[in-house]
């Protein structure tokens, strides 16, 4: 799969500078290049508009985290009083712990993935959050209405001017390799399996 962008809401405290979020951002970037379908080393979709499933997507993606020793569907009460459900994968680090979450829900989705991550950091318990979501020449091939890119885009200073002392939070948007009418549509709902980009 292509990472067309990368783009930093809020970096502060020189977390970049540490081993351990240098380490875990490799890792996000190298799972985003891995996800395939149809073909070994590519993602290729079927350019049906709204055909294709993303749960399968993400199973993928989380699929190359765990072989880094990530946890997947890591279920934690990041917030106070407040339990915001599963983070598709967590890194735990020396420093703290590291999210990541793939959108496969609307935009409201993106919305709550996001500020679930900055209320982690700003109550001290992660130190950095990633979002990965479709640019809208992916998501049209979508299940309808999933989240994109260019539709969180304009929200994004919201989080940029988050107050917070140490922590980082990322936004990946991501394309498909190529279209083909002649491979199968990714299944909707959760009977994918991400084995069978394979």
């Amino acid at each position: 799969m292509k990472l067309i962008t990368n783009t930093e809401l809020i970096s502060i405290g020189g977390i970049k500078d540490t081993d351990d979020f240098l380490k875990a951002r490799i890792e996000i970037l190298a799972a985003v290049s891995s996800v395939s379908w149809a073909d070994p080393f590519e993602f290729v979709i079927n350019p049906t508009r709204k055909g294709n499933g993303v749960v399968p997507i993400k199973n993928n993606f989380v699929h190359h985290l765990v072989k880094n020793k990530w946890k997947a569907e890591a279920r934690m009460a990041i917030v106070e009083g407040l339990n915001p459900g599963p983070i598709d994968a967590v890194k735990i680090t020396e420093s703290g712990l590291i999210a990541v979450e793939w959108e496969t829900g609307n935009i409201s989705s993106s919305h709550r993935a996001l500020n679930k991550m900055a209320v982690g950091i700003l109550q001290d318990q992660l130190i950095a959050g990633f979002l990965v979501l479709p640019h809208k020449i992916l998501a049209q091939y979508l299940t309808d209405r999933v989240g994109n890119y260019e539709e969180l885009e304009p929200y994004f200073p919201l989080y940029s001017n988050l107050n917070i002392d140490f922590g980082h939070i990322e936004v990946i948007g991501v394309e498909h390799d190529r279209i083909s009418e002649s491979v199968i549509l990714i299944p909707k709902g959760k009977d994918g399996n991400a084995k069978k980009s394979l």
